[in-house]
Protein backbone atom coordinates (compact mmCIF):
# COMPACT_ATOMS: atom_id res chain seq x y z
CA UNK A 1 0.00 0.00 0.00
CA UNK A 2 1.62 3.47 -1.52
CA UNK A 3 -0.08 6.40 0.34
CA UNK A 4 1.35 10.06 -0.05
CA UNK A 5 0.98 12.72 2.58
CA UNK A 6 1.69 16.65 3.04
CA UNK A 7 0.98 19.40 5.62
CA UNK A 8 0.12 23.04 4.52
CA UNK A 9 1.56 25.50 7.02
CA UNK A 10 -0.99 25.36 9.48
CA UNK A 11 -0.07 21.73 10.05
CA UNK A 12 -3.16 19.80 8.65
CA UNK A 13 -2.12 16.75 6.62
CA UNK A 14 -3.58 16.15 3.32
CA UNK A 15 -3.46 13.07 0.95
CA UNK A 16 -2.23 13.47 -2.55
CA UNK A 17 -1.77 11.60 -5.23
CA UNK A 18 1.80 12.57 -7.02
CA UNK A 19 4.99 12.62 -4.90
CA UNK A 20 6.00 16.27 -4.21
CA UNK A 21 8.79 18.19 -2.96
CA UNK A 22 7.73 18.12 1.38
CA UNK A 23 6.00 15.20 0.65
CA UNK A 24 5.67 12.28 2.89
CA UNK A 25 5.76 8.85 1.37
CA UNK A 26 3.95 5.91 3.24
CA UNK A 27 4.79 2.61 2.24
CA UNK A 28 3.23 -0.33 3.98
CA UNK A 29 3.96 -3.71 2.99
CA UNK A 30 4.48 -1.97 -0.95
CA UNK A 31 3.79 -3.98 -4.26
CA UNK A 32 6.80 -3.97 -6.97
CA UNK A 33 5.11 -1.77 -8.85
CA UNK A 34 4.78 0.67 -6.05
CA UNK A 35 8.44 0.09 -4.68
CA UNK A 36 9.28 0.73 -8.27
CA UNK A 37 7.37 4.34 -8.91
CA UNK A 38 8.96 5.46 -5.51
CA UNK A 39 12.45 4.47 -6.61
CA UNK A 40 12.50 5.90 -9.74
CA UNK A 41 10.94 9.25 -8.92
CA UNK A 42 13.15 9.64 -6.08
CA UNK A 43 16.27 8.05 -7.55
CA UNK A 44 16.69 5.56 -4.39
CA UNK A 45 18.74 2.47 -4.26
CA UNK A 46 16.24 -0.71 -4.62
CA UNK A 47 17.94 -2.23 -1.21
CA UNK A 48 16.43 1.20 0.50
CA UNK A 49 13.46 0.04 -0.21
CA UNK A 50 13.64 -3.91 0.33
CA UNK A 51 16.16 -4.27 3.29
CA UNK A 52 12.75 -2.49 5.65
CA UNK A 53 10.50 -5.34 4.15
CA UNK A 54 12.83 -7.90 5.88
CA UNK A 55 11.72 -9.83 8.46
CA UNK A 56 15.18 -10.13 10.08
CA UNK A 57 16.98 -6.81 9.14
CA UNK A 58 19.37 -5.45 11.61
CA UNK A 59 18.80 -2.04 12.84
CA UNK A 60 21.25 0.45 11.43
CA UNK A 61 21.71 3.72 9.02
CA UNK A 62 23.58 4.66 6.44
CA UNK A 63 23.84 7.22 3.85
CA UNK A 64 24.26 6.68 0.17
CA UNK A 65 24.17 9.89 -2.57
CA UNK A 66 22.53 12.42 -0.49
CA UNK A 67 19.94 9.60 1.15
CA UNK A 68 19.74 8.33 4.38
CA UNK A 69 18.64 4.84 5.70
CA UNK A 70 17.65 4.44 9.19
CA UNK A 71 16.43 0.90 10.09
CA UNK A 72 14.75 0.46 13.81
CA UNK A 73 12.81 -2.45 15.18
CA UNK A 74 9.29 -1.00 16.64
CA UNK A 75 7.31 -3.23 19.16
CA UNK A 76 4.08 -5.20 18.01
CA UNK A 77 1.37 -6.77 19.89
CA UNK A 78 -0.33 -9.65 17.90
CA UNK A 79 -2.51 -12.55 19.61
CA UNK A 80 -2.26 -16.27 18.79
CA UNK A 81 -5.07 -19.12 18.98
CA UNK A 82 -5.91 -18.89 22.68
CA UNK A 83 -6.40 -14.82 22.24
CA UNK A 84 -3.13 -14.36 24.25
CA UNK A 85 -0.96 -11.42 23.61
CA UNK A 86 2.10 -11.67 21.72
CA UNK A 87 4.51 -8.90 21.62
CA UNK A 88 7.22 -8.89 19.06
CA UNK A 89 9.23 -6.30 16.55
CA UNK A 90 9.41 -5.77 13.20
CA UNK A 91 11.66 -3.62 11.20
CA UNK A 92 10.88 0.12 10.10
CA UNK A 93 12.46 1.71 7.22
CA UNK A 94 12.94 5.87 7.27
CA UNK A 95 14.66 7.67 4.06
CA UNK A 96 15.04 10.98 4.16
CA UNK A 97 15.87 12.17 0.54
CA UNK A 98 16.93 15.54 -0.34
CA UNK A 99 13.22 16.37 -1.51
CA UNK A 100 10.84 13.80 0.29
CA UNK A 101 10.45 11.80 3.51
CA UNK A 102 9.94 7.69 3.07
CA UNK A 103 8.44 5.10 5.65
CA UNK A 104 8.74 1.44 4.99
CA UNK A 105 7.54 -1.31 7.02
CA UNK A 106 5.68 -4.74 6.84
CA UNK A 107 2.36 -3.86 8.49
CA UNK A 108 0.54 -1.02 9.61
CA UNK A 109 1.02 -0.36 12.89
CA UNK A 110 0.11 2.56 15.54
CA UNK A 111 3.51 4.29 14.73
CA UNK A 112 2.09 5.73 11.90
CA UNK A 113 -1.31 6.63 12.78
CA UNK A 114 0.28 8.86 16.13
CA UNK A 115 1.03 11.42 13.03
CA UNK A 116 -2.46 10.59 11.03
CA UNK A 117 -4.38 11.12 13.90
CA UNK A 118 -2.75 14.32 14.37
CA UNK A 119 -1.45 12.52 18.40
CA UNK A 120 2.55 14.39 17.34
CA UNK A 121 2.97 18.53 18.25
CA UNK A 122 4.84 20.04 15.61
CA UNK A 123 4.89 17.76 13.33
CA UNK A 124 5.28 18.48 9.21
CA UNK A 125 6.12 16.46 6.55
CA UNK A 126 8.80 18.78 5.32
CA UNK A 127 10.71 18.75 8.03
CA UNK A 128 12.07 15.91 7.15
CA UNK A 129 14.80 15.47 10.40
CA UNK A 130 12.37 16.27 12.90
CA UNK A 131 10.07 14.05 11.66
CA UNK A 132 12.39 11.15 11.87
CA UNK A 133 13.34 11.70 15.84
CA UNK A 134 9.59 12.31 16.48
CA UNK A 135 9.14 8.53 14.63
CA UNK A 136 12.29 7.22 16.84
CA UNK A 137 10.80 8.63 19.99
CA UNK A 138 6.81 7.85 19.65
CA UNK A 139 8.98 4.06 19.41
CA UNK A 140 10.61 4.08 22.51
CA UNK A 141 7.49 5.47 24.06
CA UNK A 142 5.19 2.60 22.52
CA UNK A 143 8.46 -0.12 23.88
CA UNK A 144 7.90 1.89 27.73
CA UNK A 145 4.60 1.30 27.03
CA UNK A 146 4.53 -2.28 26.03
CA UNK A 147 6.93 -3.09 28.88
CA UNK A 148 4.55 -1.76 31.21
CA UNK A 149 1.92 -4.05 29.63
CA UNK A 150 4.05 -7.19 29.81
CA UNK A 151 4.72 -6.63 33.50
CA UNK A 152 1.09 -6.08 34.48
CA UNK A 153 0.31 -9.37 32.73
CA UNK A 154 3.17 -10.95 34.53
CA UNK A 155 1.99 -10.22 37.75
CA UNK A 156 -1.38 -11.84 37.04
CA UNK A 157 0.02 -14.90 35.90
CA UNK A 158 1.83 -14.74 38.86
CA UNK A 159 -1.25 -14.18 40.99
CA UNK A 160 -3.16 -17.60 38.81
CA UNK A 161 0.08 -19.70 39.85
CA UNK A 162 -0.30 -19.36 43.37
CA UNK A 163 -3.82 -21.11 43.19
CA UNK A 164 -2.80 -23.55 40.83
CA UNK A 165 -0.04 -25.28 38.92
CA UNK A 166 -0.79 -25.33 35.44
CA UNK A 167 1.17 -25.43 32.17
CA UNK A 168 -0.44 -22.49 30.71
CA UNK A 169 0.67 -20.50 33.17
CA UNK A 170 4.45 -21.54 32.71
CA UNK A 171 3.59 -21.40 28.67
CA UNK A 172 2.50 -18.37 29.35
CA UNK A 173 5.72 -17.32 31.39
CA UNK A 174 7.96 -18.07 28.87
CA UNK A 175 5.92 -16.41 25.83
CA UNK A 176 7.03 -13.20 28.16
CA UNK A 177 11.05 -14.29 28.65
CA UNK A 178 11.08 -14.69 24.66
CA UNK A 179 8.70 -11.09 23.87
CA UNK A 180 11.72 -9.72 26.65
CA UNK A 181 14.47 -11.18 24.67
CA UNK A 182 13.36 -9.64 22.05
CA UNK A 183 12.60 -6.29 23.17
CA UNK A 184 15.85 -6.04 25.15
CA UNK A 185 18.47 -7.56 21.70
CA UNK A 186 15.94 -4.77 19.44
CA UNK A 187 16.37 -2.14 21.92
CA UNK A 188 19.84 -1.79 22.26
CA UNK A 189 20.15 -2.31 18.37
CA UNK A 190 18.35 1.20 18.48
CA UNK A 191 20.10 2.76 20.94
CA UNK A 192 23.11 1.89 18.43
CA UNK A 193 21.20 3.43 15.80
CA UNK A 194 20.72 6.70 17.61
CA UNK A 195 24.11 6.88 19.17
CA UNK A 196 25.49 7.21 15.70
CA UNK A 197 22.74 9.99 14.69
CA UNK A 198 23.89 11.87 17.88
CA UNK A 199 27.75 11.35 17.36
CA UNK A 200 28.14 11.59 13.46
CA UNK A 201 25.26 14.18 12.21
CA UNK A 202 24.17 11.82 9.78
CA UNK A 203 21.15 14.20 9.99
CA UNK A 204 21.53 18.18 9.78
CA UNK A 205 19.64 18.97 13.19
CA UNK A 206 18.92 22.10 15.58
CA UNK A 207 18.93 22.66 19.10
CA UNK A 208 15.54 21.52 19.72
CA UNK A 209 16.17 18.85 17.71
CA UNK A 210 19.27 17.89 19.42
CA UNK A 211 17.22 17.85 22.47
CA UNK A 212 14.58 15.63 20.91
CA UNK A 213 17.19 12.98 20.01
CA UNK A 214 19.16 13.15 23.52
CA UNK A 215 15.51 12.89 25.43
CA UNK A 216 14.65 9.31 22.99
CA UNK A 217 18.27 8.28 23.76
CA UNK A 218 16.83 8.49 27.31
CA UNK A 219 13.98 6.76 26.77
CA UNK A 220 15.45 4.18 24.83
CA UNK A 221 18.02 3.72 27.86
CA UNK A 222 15.36 3.39 30.60
CA UNK A 223 13.35 1.06 28.53
CA UNK A 224 16.67 -1.29 28.07
CA UNK A 225 16.66 -1.27 32.23
CA UNK A 226 13.14 -1.73 32.23
CA UNK A 227 13.39 -5.27 29.42
CA UNK A 228 16.53 -6.11 31.76
CA UNK A 229 14.92 -5.43 35.67
CA UNK A 230 11.71 -7.71 34.22
CA UNK A 231 13.51 -10.23 32.44
CA UNK A 232 15.73 -10.96 35.62
CA UNK A 233 12.33 -11.31 38.25
CA UNK A 234 10.92 -13.60 35.23
CA UNK A 235 13.45 -16.02 35.43
CA UNK A 236 13.82 -16.09 39.20
CA UNK A 237 9.97 -16.41 39.12
CA UNK A 238 10.23 -18.79 36.62
CA UNK A 239 13.31 -20.78 38.91
CA UNK A 240 11.11 -20.21 42.13
CA UNK A 241 7.72 -22.09 41.13
CA UNK A 242 9.50 -25.06 39.00
CA UNK A 243 10.96 -25.64 42.78
CA UNK A 244 7.50 -24.86 44.46
CA UNK A 245 6.37 -27.54 41.50
CA UNK A 246 8.60 -30.18 42.04
CA UNK A 247 8.54 -29.61 46.04
CA UNK A 248 4.59 -30.09 45.76
CA UNK A 249 5.22 -33.29 43.80
CA UNK A 250 7.17 -34.55 46.48
CA UNK A 251 5.31 -33.79 48.67
CA UNK A 252 2.26 -35.68 47.03
CA UNK A 253 4.29 -38.75 46.39
CA UNK A 254 5.73 -38.36 50.13
CA UNK A 255 1.90 -38.66 51.16
CA UNK A 256 0.73 -41.43 48.57
CA UNK A 257 3.75 -43.55 49.88
CA UNK A 258 2.72 -42.85 53.50
CA UNK A 259 -0.79 -43.79 52.85
CA UNK A 260 0.67 -47.54 50.99
CA UNK A 261 2.64 -48.19 53.95
CA UNK A 262 -0.11 -48.01 56.06
CA UNK A 263 -3.06 -49.87 54.27
CA UNK A 264 -0.46 -52.34 53.69
CA UNK A 265 -0.39 -53.78 57.22
CA UNK A 266 -4.01 -54.82 56.59
CA UNK A 267 -3.07 -56.67 53.31
CA UNK A 268 -0.33 -58.05 55.66
CA UNK A 269 -2.23 -59.82 58.56
CA UNK A 270 -5.00 -60.95 56.48
CA UNK A 271 -2.26 -62.76 54.06
CA UNK A 272 -1.04 -64.50 56.88
CA UNK A 273 -3.94 -65.44 58.74
CA UNK A 274 -5.76 -66.51 54.94
CA UNK A 275 -3.27 -69.50 54.95
CA UNK A 276 -4.51 -72.86 54.70
CA UNK A 277 -2.57 -74.32 57.29
CA UNK A 278 -2.96 -74.24 60.72
CA UNK A 279 -2.78 -70.94 62.36
CA UNK A 280 -3.22 -69.01 66.20
CA UNK A 281 -7.01 -68.73 67.01
CA UNK A 282 -8.67 -70.50 64.51
CA UNK A 283 -10.72 -71.98 67.26
CA UNK A 284 -11.41 -68.74 69.11
CA UNK A 285 -14.64 -67.66 68.17
CA UNK A 286 -14.00 -64.16 67.79
CA UNK A 287 -10.61 -64.67 66.28
CA UNK A 288 -11.81 -62.40 63.24
CA UNK A 289 -12.65 -59.70 65.54
CA UNK A 290 -9.19 -59.83 66.77
CA UNK A 291 -7.70 -60.00 63.81
CA UNK A 292 -8.78 -56.99 62.89
CA UNK A 293 -8.10 -55.64 65.65
CA UNK A 294 -4.71 -56.37 64.97
CA UNK A 295 -4.34 -54.97 61.66
CA UNK A 296 -5.95 -51.57 62.61
CA UNK A 297 -3.97 -51.07 65.52
CA UNK A 298 -0.32 -51.97 63.16
CA UNK A 299 -2.11 -49.41 60.75
CA UNK A 300 -2.99 -46.80 63.64
CA UNK A 301 0.70 -46.74 65.19
CA UNK A 302 2.26 -46.69 61.68
CA UNK A 303 -0.51 -43.49 60.78
CA UNK A 304 0.47 -42.00 64.30
CA UNK A 305 4.25 -42.16 63.70
CA UNK A 306 3.91 -40.96 60.45
CA UNK A 307 1.92 -38.20 61.78
CA UNK A 308 4.14 -37.18 64.72
CA UNK A 309 6.93 -37.21 61.70
CA UNK A 310 4.51 -34.88 59.13
CA UNK A 311 4.73 -37.10 56.71
CA UNK A 312 0.90 -36.20 56.00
Amino acid sequence: MLNIYLTDLNGRLHEQEEITKGSWVSMISPTEEEIRRVTNHLNLPLDFIKDPLDDDERSRIEEEDGNVLIIVDYPSISYDSNQSSVYETIPFGIIITPDCFVTVCLEDNPILHHFLNRKVRGFFTYKKTRFALQILNVISMYYLRYLKQINRKTNEIEKELHQSMKNKELYAFLAIEKSLVYFTTSLKSNKVVLDKILRQKYLRMYEDDEHLLEDTIIEITQAIEMADTYSHILTGMMDTFASIISNNLNIVMKFLTSITIVLSFPTIVASFFGMNVALPLEHTPHAFIIVLCIAFCLSGATAFIFWKKRYF
